[in-house]
C-alpha cells in the first residue's frame, strides 16, 4: 500500500499518519471481532494520548 500511495504522489510524511489495525494478528475467529479492532483504532486515534491514571 505504501509503494502505490508514493508512486501516486503521497510523501513519507503524509504516509506516516495512517493509522491501521489490520494484519495485526490479535487471535480473531470472526469478522466481528475484525472489525471491534478496527474501531477501537479508531476511537483510539479519536481521543489522542491516554490519560494518566491520578
Amino acid at each position: 500500500r505504501l509503494e502505490r500511495l508514493a508512486a501516486a504522489g503521497f510523501d513519507a510524511t503524509a504516509t506516516g499518519r495512517i493509522h491501521a489495525p489490520i494484519g495485526l494478528d490479535i487471535g480473531a475467529v470472526s469478522p466481528a471481532e475484525i472489525a471491534l479492532a478496527i474501531l477501537a483504532e479508531i476511537v483510539s486515534s479519536l481521543r489522542g494520548p491516554r490519560r494518566k491514571p491520578a
